[in-house]
């Protein structure tokens, strides 16, 4: 019998979340009733997040802590789903037996049959948006088939499997139709986008059509794979002026040693040319990177040449990790030799040298004209973000409007900006904007 009340609860990446937005979609379209206070559900379902350590942890006590609701007879059933599920189900199911059903990557339909529904293809497509309602995530390709030595995420969600384009127009105009504004493209690596269907990297082609839908204001791309980079996307950015300038490149390390081991595809000066070439295009695009420190054959020289790269390649936003040992991956064999707080500390070091980066950089940008979206009203303040800086990650903006006038959230505004710090932004909305 179908529950009364359903929650879901969603950990890890925007992946996730997209994956969560059909499952909820599915639900409301078999008439069960959802809610997002767990205090007020029957069942909760829970999907997780497997990625590093970090993840697996917080997702192994977001299940413990829902099964004592359960024990305490607050819940009727816990449904578990996702990525740490699809990875370690069985080890899961002998540890926390109080989990009704577990369920993997690819068990959607499955998932909406155990809540007392039916799969509805019709339905392809349609999402229950999570996020605010002016921006969306946009999933176009699943699984991955690149070698690196450090990533379990093959092991969760498979090879690479490119979503046909028609799909993903139909689900574009849809979204568009409902008021989002913003697309953030999003896959395991978006630039591999389309080489299984026909063997070639078919990106540029499909951002050219995402270009093409009216109602978008910003396009904005996700998880671009240093090696083999297609050039082309270059020229699309030339082309059309809603894709962000902005690019999320995720190069995770600069020494020659690491990046062979890691079986990145790509040297230092591969990556070097590539970001010259980027930037030599689209001068005033914010380039936004990954690492990892600590990897098990990372030495102090591999790393003080990290800081070298990091400090000439001038990143606008970064982010870094700590080298998370993963059992199933190439790496693993390695070991771990580097200890948590050696490798917590190059951490610190990467990011002291990156607020240096960071607010040379945000004030390089003071005097010039960009477009922002306001996000929240805070006492009277208005906060949003640039086309520089991607939702949750980056840089916010604080916006000054024209006397008299009053922002609204999810308000698209063409500012100048004023100031800056070493994360933060400051503008000026401009007239007849």
């Amino acid at each position: 019998m179908p529950t009364k009340k359903i929650n879901v609860i969603t950990l890890g990446c925007a992946k996730n979340q997209v994956d969560s937005e059909v499952l909820l979609s599915q639900l409301e379209g078999n008439n069960l009733e959802l809610t997002s206070d767990i205090s007020e559900a029957s069942v909760a379902v829970i999907n997780t997040c497997g990625f590093i350590d970090e993840a697996k942890k917080q997702s192994v006590e977001t299940i413990l802590q829902t099964v004592r609701l359960k024990n305490e007879g607050k819940l009727e059933k816990v449904i578990v789903m996702g990525c740490l599920s699809e990875r370690y189900h069985g080890d899961l199911a002998k540890e926390i037996p109080e989990v009704d059903r577990f369920f993997g990557t690819h068990d959607l339909p499955l998932v909406v049959s155990e809540l007392g529904g039916n799969y509805k293809f019709d339905l392809l497509g349609e999402r229950n948006l999570q996020g605010p309602g002016y921006s969306a995530y946009l999933k176009i390709s699943e699984g991955c088939d690149h070698p690196c030595s450090f990533c379990a995420i093959p092991l969760m969600r498979g090879t690479h499997r490119s979503r046909p384009a028609m799909e993903i127009m139909e689900e574009v105009v849809r979204l568009a139709a409902r008021g989002v504004k913003e697309l953030v493209v999003i896959g395991q690596d978006t630039t591999y986008y389309g080489i299984d269907a026909n063997g070639e990297r078919t990106l540029p082609s499909l951002l050219r059509s995402l270009a093409s839908v009216s109602d978008l204001e910003w396009i904005r791309l996700m998880y671009a794979y240093p090696s083999k980079f297609p050039l082309e996307l270059l020229e699309v950015f030339a082309e059309h002026r809603k894709l962000c300038r902005y690019l999320d490149i995720p190069v995770q390390h600069a020494s020659d040693n690491v990046l062979k081991s890691m079986r990145r595809g790509i040297t230092r000066r591969g990556t070097e040319e590539l970001l010259a070439k980027i930037r030599g295009s689209i001068p005033d695009i914010a380039l936004r990177t990954t690492l990892i420190v600590g990897y098990p054959t990372e030495t102090d020289a591999d790393f003080r040449e990290l800081l070298e790269f990091i400090k000439a390649a001038q990143f606008d936003r970064l982010g870094v990790f700590t080298y998370s040992r993963e059992d199933g991956t190439a790496a693993f064999d390695l070991g771990d030799p580097i200890p948590q707080d050696e490798k917590e500390a190059r951490r610190a070091a990467v990011m002291d040298l990156q607020r240096e980066i960071s607010l040379e950089r945000n004030e390089g940008r003071i005097g010039k004209r960009t477009r922002a979206v306001v996000e929240k009203v805070e006492e009277g303040a208005y906060v949003g973000r640039t086309e520089w800086d991607a939702p949750e990650i980056d840089n916010e903006i604080f916006i000054t409007p024209l006397p008299g006038r009053r922002l609204g959230v999810g308000d698209f505004v063409d500012v100048q900006i004023s100031d800056a710090a070493e994360f933060d932004l400051y503008g000026d909305v401009l007239a007849n904007s």
